[in-house]
């Protein structure tokens, strides 16, 4: 259950501002149909973050030892200082109408904009610290479904509801309460 409820609140967090929510933002504006949109972003989502927290967690085993825990440790602190870094929409981000539909548009989008962004790499930490992929692909999902979910209903508006510079200090201080947490259990070990 820790795995699930940590999970979620870093990728809650570290969501707000990023360029997927940004992407959720434009996809809104331009559709105007939030469900599909949701939808869309709950299948990219849970296939991004299955593979990324199953990436993580076999990368845990093939590389155990204190090194690759130091290394997750620094990886944490390495997203502390990242989360403190606006982010923006790309102009080339995908979004278009096209001939898909706004699902798979939003799916196809979703998936590739999220591939290196933050919340990903959050998650691959996170399925090496916890070795847990079910639970920390579905608390990650639900960090992302509640961050973006409002941003869909409630497009630009929702980024102005907390200021963003008090939310990426918040996520960063979070990941850096892991980062401290994991180079713990590395100085024990």
């Amino acid at each position: 259950m820790e795995s699930l409820l940590v999970s979620a609140l870093v990728v809650a967090i570290a969501e707000i501002g990023d360029k997927t929510q940004l992407l959720a933002i434009i996809l809104a504006t331009r559709f105007k149909k939030p469900v599909p949109i949701i939808l869309g972003i709950l299948v990219a989502t849970l296939a991004n973050h299955a593979l990324a927290a199953l990436a993580g967690s076999l990368a845990s085993g093939f590389f155990g030892g204190v090194w690759f825990k130091w290394a997750i440790a620094i990886s944490f602190i390495a997203m502390a200082a990242w989360a403190l870094i606006p982010d923006k929409a790309d102009d080339d981000m995908p979004g278009g109408r096209g001939r898909y539909g706004v699902f798979l548009t939003t799916t196809i989008a979703f998936f590739l904009v999220e591939m290196g962004d933050k919340t990903q790499i959050a998650t691959v930490a996170l399925g090496a610290r916890f070795h847990d992929v079910l639970w920390v692909a579905a608390g990650t999902t639900l960090g992302m479904m509640a961050a973006n979910i409002p941003a869909v209903y409630l497009g630009e508006a929702a980024t102005r509801i907390v200021p963003l510079k008090y939310v990426r200090l918040g996520a960063a201080l979070i990941f850096l309460g892991l980062g401290v947490w994991a180079g713990l259990e590395a100085f024990r070990t």
